[in-house]
């Protein structure tokens, strides 16, 4: 019975925490949620814990907690989101090709 207003109150509590995010990157994060809820809920909870006991400020919390849950956070997305994130972050980090060089 509470499953669905659990998932509805989990989606509401996301669309706030990310309002100022760009659209595409919104709905992959919303479709990974929806994929696996328990390993973000998890996730969430070792963010509390870690902001509270070591006084970290919530980006601190994640670049520490994350890593060691991205492999299942990558399990999450389809074949598409992983694509488009390896571009984002391509696009951070500039555009090289494998030998190296700079793509034009």
């Amino acid at each position: 019975m509470f499953g669905k207003v659990k998932d509805y109150a989990v989606k509401k509590l996301l669309e706030k925490q990310l309002k100022n995010v760009p659209e595409d990157q919104k709905e992959m994060i919303m479709a990974m949620v929806e994929k696996d809820p328990k390993l973000f809920e998890k996730i969430a909870k070792e963010l509390q814990a870690e902001m509270k006991t070591n006084g970290n400020n919530q980006m601190q919390a994640a670049m520490k907690v994350l890593p060691k849950y991205q492999k299942e956070i990558m399990a999450c997305m389809s074949p598409e989101q992983q694509q488009k994130l390896i571009q984002q972050q391509m696009g951070t980090q500039g555009q090289f090709n494998p030998n190296g060089s700079i793509r034009k």
